[in-house]
């Protein structure tokens, strides 16, 4: 159908909702009469730890501080406020922590709102029959799914897609927080359900998720804003000192993904093999020929994590040349040192080196083998069963580093420089992801979304 409106503006506000916006920036984009005020508030990217512990990787107060500038001037002004995968993760933990947020500042600003809050949990009976029906497909380099990786898992949830956030606003509600949400989603879902174009709306919304980081210079912390037309949209900064280059918008396109011209999300991927960026007057970039494709099957990702022990680690460093020069064998000799010692003292464990200055980034992958620096930073890390079997691990790592004999070694007051006392600390519980796969549905507008009217903070019947 045909766009209801002959353009729809959306202001995001930060890359993650937390991160932050200059104030200016806010305000110019409420000056262009957005129709939509939206943020992603998550991401995968800090790993599994906060999915599975049900916590926040951004800090409580800046979210408040985000959420404040968006909800007094979206409520006030009459323009709806999308939140997507709130909490940083989406699950139900977060939701709640996030809502928590929303009605302290409805109480402080004494506003009153219609709200719809979209739950992304999927139960594990669900996750079940369709893994019984060999429905649940491994995304690239994941194992597949087995049953007993599913009980062991928690938090699962899956991406959303439009539909669920459509269904809120069509319901009358003024702002929506969603749990885990494909991150166009955000931006998208109201312009689609208006008869804009659903690959142009989707396009856009993969650009504004990220805010101002595909403006150059890019940032996360700064406010972006879009123009959706009948055939086009544009993209433009809301800050002086950036602008939108064909460069930069065309190269987000590379962000976060290993093909450029297909986008895979819920119900279908966004070609963009057709793409056209022409730079416009004013540092904005005007976009075409995005489309949108459906699959057969309606698919969604699922994340879910299973505890897998606790972690201790201790930050030293070296600037011995000698030592430098041996540092394989003797790490080497270390771990196998301590093994034999953890065998014989029935301690479980594991041993991780991460030595920055040689291959602390990327590891095994690191194509540059020969170290030419003159001192390494080193990161001992344990993972135990127990918080204390990792501590043990951990301690017993570093002393035998620190004192451990090597071919050529001149000085034996210790090898080792650290910078902490206390030397090890403690780091929690250590989750990896366990799902990480796609799961057909048959109705992508029915996930969990309970409507509440919040006045001053009080929710009404």
């Amino acid at each position: 159908m045909a766009p209801r409106m002959k353009e729809f503006r959306v202001l995001s506000t930060t890359a993650i909702l937390g991160y932050g916006f200059p104030e200016a920036s806010f305000r110019r984009g409420l000056a262009k009469k957005p129709h939509l005020i939206g943020a992603d508030a998550g991401s995968t990217d800090p790993g599994p730890y906060y999915l599975g512990a049900g916590k926040s990787f951004t800090n409580r107060a800046a979210v408040k501080r985000d959420l404040r500038f968006m909800l007094t001037a979206g409520v006030r002004r009459g323009i709806p406020v999308v939140v997507g995968t709130a909490g940083g993760s989406g699950a139900r933990p977060h939701v709640d922590w996030c809502e928590d947020i929303i009605r302290e500042i409805a109480r402080e600003e004494k506003l009153t709102f219609k709200m719809g809050i979209i739950y992304a949990d999927v139960p594990k009976a669900r996750v079940r029959r369709h893994l019984k029906k060999g429905e649940i497909v491994p995304l690239t380099c994941v194992p597949p799914l087995t049953g007993e990786i599913l009980e062991a898992s928690v938090n699962i949830v899956c991406q959303v897609g439009v539909e669920p956030v459509q269904k809120a606003l069509a319901d009358g509600c003024q702002v929506v927080l969603g749990g885990r949400m494909y991150d166009p989603a955000v931006f998208a879902s109201l312009p689609i359900s208006l008869g804009f174009d659903p690959g142009l709306a989707l396009h856009m919304g993969k650009i504004l998720e990220c805010a101002a980081i595909a403006a150059t210079p890019g940032s996360g912390a700064d406010c972006a804003f879009g123009t959706l037309k009948k055939d086009s949209f544009i993209l433009e900064s809301l800050n002086p000192a950036r602008r939108f280059t064909k460069e930069s918008t065309a190269a987000h396109t590379l962000y976060e993904k290993s093909d450029p011209y297909h986008l895979p999300g819920p119900g279908g991927e966004l070609d963009l093999t057709g793409c056209s960026f022409t730079e416009l007057p004013g540092g904005r970039v005007e976009v075409r020929g995005s489309k949108h494709v459906e699959t057969e099957r309606y698919w969604v990702k699922l994340e879910g994590v299973r505890r897998v022990g606790f972690r201790t680690i201790a930050v030293a460093g070296t600037r011995d040349p000698i030592m430098i020069r041996e540092i394989d064998g003797i790490l080497a000799g270390v771990r196998s040192q301590v093994k034999e010692i953890l065998k014989a003292e029935s301690v479980s464990g594991r041993i991780f080196f991460h030595v920055y200055g040689k291959d602390g980034v990327m590891g095994a992958l690191e194509p540059e083998k020969c170290v030419r620096g003159h001192e390494l930073g080193i990161v001992i890390e344990a993972v135990g069963p127990t918080q204390d079997d990792a501590d043990a691990v951990c301690s017993l790592t570093r002393s035998t580093l620190l004192h451990y004999g090597y071919p050529g070694r001149i000085s034996t007051a210790g090898n080792l420089a650290l910078p902490f006392s206390p030397s090890d600390a403690r780091m929690g519980e250590v989750f990896e992801f366990s799902l990480y796969h796609l799961m057909p549905v048959v109705r992508p507008e029915d996930f969990p979304t309970r409507i509440v009217t919040v006045r001053g903070g009080k929710e009404t019947k």
